[in-house]
């Protein structure tokens, strides 16, 4: 029977999910967000020598390849006379300019990292990697990424200087929304040898935070499940990452050979490019939980990521589960892992992510595209549970995107009989135990 109130309540949930995705918070790091510094160290006669440092704060998200791409608007009619550690992708109409000419003309600018291997004197600290940029979760020695600006015909002191408008970041795709920029007290700089104190001339900031569903339509990663107690296999939803067309898919051998090997760059994220396996999911990722072994003490899980995409590698790849047993994990074998407490009072989320030169490359689809995992978990004996779905993870992310679950009702469930096995064999240690007892009475 229809309730009166079933579709206010569902569209208030579904308005709910809407609205708190497209807020770019994340429950699981909600202080995550890439924030760039813009420290005025010097003036020249026509404006300003800046260093721009930009700092990944997410805890699992990082900039993968082809990298960072960053844009802004110049408030007046700025130029950049030179760069080091980037380049503008574009110089612009610089024609009125006679002999000295700027490296940038465009009110716009679009601002990319540099390559690994260029000139030292076109580097800075920081800089040149290709825009990759690692979680700070991961690697805070390499969540950052900096270059150095000269501007021209811009203000020459702090009350002249006009701050850039309208900042951009692709990281390497959609999904990053920035603040306007925001004057904060002036960076200190301390000398290698920490015996001395400078300080830039004027500092600002901007901060950059991610929306999954400003990304892409469609997630980029399921999950699937099994389990010990249960041969039926619970797949990806059908259609997680959009529905199957067979002209945009990879279905056969012919096919898979003529994009074997051709890995691309794409600014785009998600399950976009025609490298992607024809499945029913449709997910370039998938992560199969399996409950593997039940000890008396402790219970084991078995992860499995598996690649679908036949022209992309995952490099540095993170992968967070939300489980509560998290809370008390004994060992994870072929993977590093990190326990994630965004709040004190909990502690049901870790980090997962590859050993470095053995497995932090999860390779393109094929007989290699997959990276496993075991756990062991010590049980809490008052929380413990096969029953209900209780040893499947509430959440899963890769590379900092949320993956589809299946529907509860679809997990793996623990047969009737083995509850009443459990129950008989509890039911028999009890009565042995009377016996044994009352024996001991009458001896």
């Amino acid at each position: 029977m229809f309730h009166k109130f079933a579709y206010p309540l569902a569209m208030a949930g579904f308005l709910a999910v809407i609205i708190s995705q497209a807020g770019a918070y994340d429950p699981l790091d909600p202080t995550g967000n890439i924030t760039i510094k813009w420290d005025i160290i010097s003036w020249t006669a026509d404006g300003y020598v800046a260093v721009v440092t930009m700092t990944n704060f997410q805890m699992y998200r990082h900039i993968m390849n082809p990298g960072w791409t960053l844009g802004w608007v110049w408030p007046k009619k700025e130029v950049i006379w030179s760069m080091v550690g980037a380049q503008a992708t574009e110089q612009g109409d610089c024609s009125k300019f006679k002999g000295n000419v700027p490296h940038c003309c465009k009110r716009n600018p679009t601002v990319v990292d540099l390559l690994p291997g260029v000139p030292y004197n076109q580097q800075i600290a920081n800089c040149c990697k290709g825009g990759l940029v690692s979680s700070w979760g991961q690697d805070s020695s390499a969540a950052v990424s900096s270059f150095q600006l000269s501007v021209g015909l811009a203000g020459t002191s702090n009350k002249t200087v006009k701050l850039p408008l309208n900042f951009t970041l692709l990281g390497p795709g959609l999904g990053y929304t920035c603040s306007q920029a925001k004057k904060v007290p002036s960076t200190v700089f301390i000398t290698p040898d920490g015996r001395r104190k400078t300080q830039a001339w004027m500092t600002w900031n901007v901060t950059c935070t991610y929306s999954q569903i400003l990304a892409s339509r469609y997630p980029s990663c399921c999950v699937s499940m099994s389990s010990f107690y249960n041969s039926t296999i619970t797949p990806c939803p059908a259609c997680s990452c959009g529905c199957k067309n067979n002209k945009t898919c990879i279905s056969n051998d012919a096919e898979i050979r003529s994009v074997v090997g051709k890995n691309i760059s794409t600014r785009a994220s998600g399950n976009t490019g025609s490298g992607i396996k024809c499945t029913n999911h449709m997910c370039p990722i998938r992560v199969h939980w399996h409950v593997k072994l039940n000890y008396k003490e402790y219970w084991r899980v078995k992860m499995t990521v598996t690649n679908f995409n036949y022209r992309m590698n995952y490099t540095q790849w993170t992968l967070v589960a939300q489980h509560p047993n998290l809370d008390n994990i004994t060992q994870v074998f072929s993977f590093d892992y990190k326990p994630l407490v965004p709040y004190e009072s909990t502690n049901d989320t870790g980090m997962f992510y590859g050993l470095k030169f053995f497995n932090d490359v999860l390779k393109e689809a094929g007989a290699d595209g997959n990276v496993q995992t075991e756990l062991i978990l010590k049980k809490d004996m008052n929380t413990f549970t096969f029953n209900q779905g209780w040893a499947f993870p509430r959440k899963i992310y890769f590379n900092g995107d949320e993956c589809r679950m299946p529907a509860p009702d679809e997990y793996p469930y623990l047969p009737s009989s083995a509850i009443s096995n459990v129950i008989s064999s509890s039911t028999v240690a009890s009565i042995l135990i009377l016996v044994f007892a009352n024996l001991l009475v009458t001896i």
